[in-house]
């Protein structure tokens, strides 16, 4: 079966999964890529206008209960919508399913391995993009790069199908000797810009600049370096220093997901970053003030929403 043959699903319509299904489509086509969705869903993506960067643009949605095994499965949900969409992609996946996670977070991986076997699950950071989406229009400058890597043995012959099936698709990748440390980089780089954007309501400009928003930046950032040392990762404060850096490059009036949440009153990933700090911090004894001080602050924002249910 040759690249443009191979058959890609996408679970989670939202900034991620439009980015990489546009990209997609554009290099190999639309037939072989499409989302997953029950009836409800389906229904409400086929009567909306999506479009990229002001152009127009459709996807391909498919009943999650009627489909067969794909060849490659990209997971783009929120981390509080991942239980089910474990659900809506389990038609999808057989023997030879390679599943890729782009979300955010230290532990999406773990939890799909538990499903649906550790072998299928290759690991993944998307970083350095800056796509925006509000209701079903999507803007972005920077598609970023993902950084791949693989955990358990026998993986290597996934990871060359898929590298080469990127190649194809013209989606920018790096293979990562320790994937590891670079899911938990991310991972301290979302602890800290993408919570501080959304408790000081601000943008990247506004957290680079020095200030209160900066200092809770640096500091939540820190204490993801304390505890990757108790977790045997050894963060340094070189790497925070590259993933400010990385953060300079992005459009200074750009906002991340969290801040995206916060300005369309959606319930954040909150749990997925100082929640899962203040669970790791409390094991290890370690005090992390600063991430304490973003929970609260982003959990005071979210309980002054109206009752809305939780995106997906």
């Amino acid at each position: 079966m040759n690249d443009y043959t191979k058959t890609t699903v996408i679970v989670g319509l939202g900034a991620l999964g439009m980015l990489y299904a546009s990209q997609i489509t554009a290099a190999l086509g639309p037939d072989n890529i499409y989302f997953l969705g029950d009836r409800e869903r389906i229904e409400r993506y086929r009567q909306t206008p999506f479009s990229i960067n002001g152009k127009p643009f459709s996807f391909q949605i498919e009943d999650c209960t009627k489909v067969r095994p794909v060849d490659f499965l990209i997971v783009a949900v929120k981390y509080g919508a991942l239980s089910s969409a474990l659900d809506t992609m389990s038609a999808s996946v057989g023997p030879d399913t390679t599943i890729l996670s782009v979300m955010n977070g230290i532990d999406s991986e773990e939890i799909i391995a538990e499903r649906f076997g550790r072998e299928k699950v290759l690991y993944c950071v998307a970083q350095g993009m800056d796509a925006m989406r509000f209701g079903s229009n999507l803007t972005y400058t920077r598609p970023g790069t993902l950084c791949l890597g693989t955990r358990t043995e026998g993986q290597e012959s996934r990871l060359r199908d898929l590298t080469r099936y990127f190649d194809r698709a013209g989606i920018s990748y790096t293979v990562e000797a320790d994937i590891v440390k670079r899911l938990w980089g991310k991972f301290m780089l979302n602890v800290g810009i993408n919570q501080t954007c959304m408790a000081f309501e601000t943008n990247y400009s506004g957290v680079l600049a020095p200030g209160k928003p900066n200092d809770a930046l640096i500091g939540a950032m820190k204490e993801v370096i304390d505890l990757s040392k108790k977790e045997g990762v050894g963060l340094s404060e070189a790497d925070m220093d590259f993933y400010i850096n990385l953060i300079k490059t992005l459009s200074p009036e750009g906002v991340p997901s969290m801040r995206q949440d916060g300005m369309a009153r959606r319930y954040s990933e909150v749990e997925m970053f100082s929640g899962a700090v203040r669970r790791l911090a409390a094991k290890h004894g370690l005090p992390v003030p600063v991430n304490d001080m973003l929970y609260e602050k982003i959990k005071k924002i979210e309980a002054a929403y109206p009752s809305l249910p939780h995106e997906s």
